[in-house]
């Protein structure tokens, strides 16, 4: 059964007739529409209500009529500082419409249902005024909870991302700061290698060389002198002058052996010559004899496949460095070394029995040796693991995916 619209008031100058028919298309005005729409006489009593009013309000429309609106769906703060007081009426922005004849249209405030609950709703109060006298309001309401909920979602979804930009920046920053150390300090390294490189073939190759150039000064002179010496004498100087020509072969030998080594320090033979894993099996024997520790070594590369050059030397600097921590960190007295290629991926392994450290020291900012490998690692599409615990010696990983 439905239950009638409320009747609205109706202009008195209408004739009885123009009064139903007006009354009439108002009441189906009404009726038709989703908003809620009620009037309030001077004293702020329900003179009229929708269906879709009074539904939202959880009456039906002849409860409502007669009733305080104010006390009945507007009489408490519902959010805010003053959540839970009462809302006097005198404040009400609907009655200050028809009181002080000011319109007014509101969408931060809440109405009250019968059950008690609150809901957001966006009002608009009107006075109604009729030969020049204020006579009540009109007011029209709906129920913005959804789009408050939105609201809502939309400033914390805005939050989290304006959050995760400013995190994100912050890595940026950090991360391009690390990247500024780290050039800066491959650039030290560079000068620095540069530097040892040039003393040890002056302080060493120059020195051969000067000394080889005095023999072959007095080997000249002597023999230009050859001639004029006694048969004893000259087989005298004859022994001296093979002597001087053993220590140069000596001297040349020395040189040779120098200029080999440096070579080595720049970029060793064998790995062009012999491959990755014979590179790598020499510099670990290499560095266990120079450094004079126990060496626990395991090599299964009978899978791998060869990789292209700039791969390969990517993997053995990331091993020299691994080996390089050891010597110059660890203070240990034995490594373990365990290199695994397969077709899918490359593995190796350095532990030693050292002193350790905390893992914030591998994350350090001036760690540039663990950084320059993780980069090396991550270039080549791998990762670099680090464990370690003071006291218990440290573990690189590396793991390249093929």
């Amino acid at each position: 059964m439905t239950t009638p619209l409320a009747t609205p008031p109706v202009p008195t100058h209408l004739p009885a007739k123009g009064q139903v028919v007006w009354r009439d298309r108002l009441s189906q005005l009404l009726e038709s529409t989703g908003e809620g729409i009620f009037g309030i006489d001077m004293a702020g009593c329900c003179t009229f209500i929708n269906r879709a009013g009074a539904e939202q309000l959880g009456y039906a429309p002849e409860q409502v009529l007669g009733k305080n609106m104010h006390e009945l769906a507007h009489h408490t703060h519902a959010e805010g500082a003053r959540q839970g007081e009462h809302y006097p009426e005198h404040l009400c922005p609907i009655f200050n419409a028809f009181r002080m004849a000011l319109p007014c249209r509101i969408d931060t405030e809440h109405f009250w249902r019968r059950d008690g609950s609150a809901f957001a709703v966006e009002y608009s109060s009107y006075p109604i005024v009729e030969n020049g006298q204020v006579q009540g309001a009109v007011v029209t309401f709906v129920d913005i909870s959804a789009r408050r909920q939105a609201e809502a979602a939309l400033r914390q979804a805005h939050a989290v991302l304006e959050q995760r930009v400013s995190e994100r920046t912050h890595e940026l920053s950090e991360a391009l700061q690390q990247l500024r150390e780290l050039s800066a300090y491959t650039h030290t390294v560079r000068e620095e290698e540069r530097t040892r490189i040039a003393r040890e073939v002056h302080d060493e190759l120059g020195s051969l060389l000067v000394a080889l150039k005095m023999d072959v000064g007095w080997l000249d002179k002597r023999l230009g002198e050859q001639q004029q010496r006694e048969p004893e004498a000259a087989q005298a100087m004859r022994d001296t002058m093979r002597g001087k020509c053993q220590n140069m072969g000596r001297q040349i030998e020395t040189a040779v052996e120098n200029v080999g080594r440096i070579i080595t320090d720049l970029r060793p033979s064998i790995l062009d010559h012999q491959g990755l894993w014979a590179a790598l099996d020499w510099q670990a024997h290499e560095f266990v004899q120079s450094a004079e520790l126990e060496l626990d070594w395991q090599m299964d590369v009978a899978q791998a496949i060869a990789l292209p050059e700039p791969a390969a030397i990517g993997v053995f600097r990331i091993f020299q460095e691994m080996l390089s921590n050891v010597g110059r960190h660890a203070q240990a007295s034995r490594v373990a070394i365990h290199i695994t290629a397969t077709p899918e991926a490359i593995n190796i392994r350095v532990s030693d029995n050292g002193k350790g450290a905390d893992t914030s020291a591998f994350e350090a900012v001036d760690a540039y040796g663990v950084m320059g490998m993780r980069e090396r690692a991550l270039h080549l599409g791998g990762t670099l693991g680090i464990t370690s615990r003071v006291g218990a010696g440290t573990t690189f990983h590396l793991n390249i995916p093929l």
